[in-house]
């Protein structure tokens, strides 16, 4: 994992007063000597009277919308360069809002995302808005979903490994979120944890019959030690504290959620693994339910060879054309 030098936050309301993915990208980009683009992407459609429009010219209504867009960043833009952070911006017609994002990163080589949650209730219970899911689902690029509006100060930021691969993520994905760990903790002076949760007793156990108290007794015990083994293998060339090690048998959900509490973690680090398909909503050692659950920020990323399906070439305005736009009301 290369360092973070260019971040790119979404912004997705531009009237908002309240923008803490901006916030928050500030202040990493200031700890990481970063530099900072505001991006805005133009979803609205454009609905278009076939009587009205071609005369006014339909393409100087959406570069005057886009001129708007790019006044508001500059505003957003200015109040971050009094503090010396370098900042661009841009906006652009383009949808959905999750593939524009991404292309804009593409485009700009950014190393990291950032965005706010969307707000509002959920579709399904556990489930993310389709924005913030898809997202996180497809960049190549890892992706901080700001959740809370508080700013860092001495952070303590939650690493979330998985040595065992008992969730099949490729190998070199917990040294990814590792080293994005250290870069942030150490960015902004905070505290570096790190939980690898494990299955407290073999599957095989569960399945038979007669198992005596001594025997799972000594079932747990082993397995603790074999992932205590793992862990510590795979933070052997980490800085992390042995007091901030934190070796959890149970499951990954719980125990995050768990670990989470008792450090008060700012920001927890995730690794994902994209899967088709409703059915397999699982991402890295975890489950969407920890992405919706957990009261603080988090960060997805991804495995090195992770190729994104998001096509590089943008799909412009959502034009909707009728005859009868003025008579609707449009």
């Amino acid at each position: 994992m290369p360092a973070i030098r260019r971040i790119l936050v979404a912004v997705k309301e531009l009237e908002s007063r309240s923008q803490p993915a901006l916030l928050k990208a500030a202040q990493l980009a200031r700890a990481l000597d970063a530099e900072v683009e505001i991006f805005h992407t133009l979803t609205t459609p454009v609905y278009a009277d076939l009587y009205t429009y071609a005369a006014e010219g339909l393409e100087s209504v959406e570069v005057e919308l886009q001129k708007q867009a790019l006044r508001r960043l500059e505003t957003m833009a200015e109040r971050l360069r009094v503090h010396n952070i370098k900042v661009s911006v841009s906006a652009e017609w383009d949808f959905p809002a999750y593939e524009a994002i991404i292309r804009q990163a593409m485009r700009s080589k950014a190393d990291l995302i950032v965005v706010s949650r969307h707000q509002g209730r959920h579709f399904a219970p556990r489930i993310l808005q389709l924005t913030d899911w898809e997202l996180i689902r497809l960049s190549p690029i890892p992706v901080l979903l700001v959740k809370t509006p508080r700013a860092y100060h001495r952070p303590a930021v939650l690493v979330a490994v998985d040595p065992s691969r008992a969730f099949s993520k490729p190998l070199q994905l917990d040294k990814v979120i590792l080293n994005l760990g250290q870069q942030i903790s150490e960015g902004l002076r905070g505290n570096l944890h790190a939980i690898h949760a494990y299955p407290r007793l073999p599957v095989q156990s569960l399945q038979m019959e007669f198992t005596s108290p001594g025997l799972l007794a000594r079932l747990e015990k082993q397995a603790r030690r074999a992932a205590n083994t793992r862990f510590e293998h795979a933070l052997q060339s980490s800085s992390i504290a042995r007091s901030r090690r934190h070796l959890v048998g149970g499951h990954p959900i719980d125990a995050i959620l768990g670990v989470v509490g008792k450090t008060r973690s700012a920001l927890v680090i995730m690794g994902a693994v994209s899967r088709s398909g409703f059915k397999n909503l699982l991402i890295g050692n975890s489950a969407e339910r920890i992405l919706d659950e957990l009261a603080c920020d988090v960060l997805v990323a991804k495995p090195p060879a992770f190729k994104s399906r998001v096509s590089r070439r943008s799909n412009g305005p959502r034009l909707v054309v009728s005859a009868l736009a003025g008579q609707l009301g449009y």
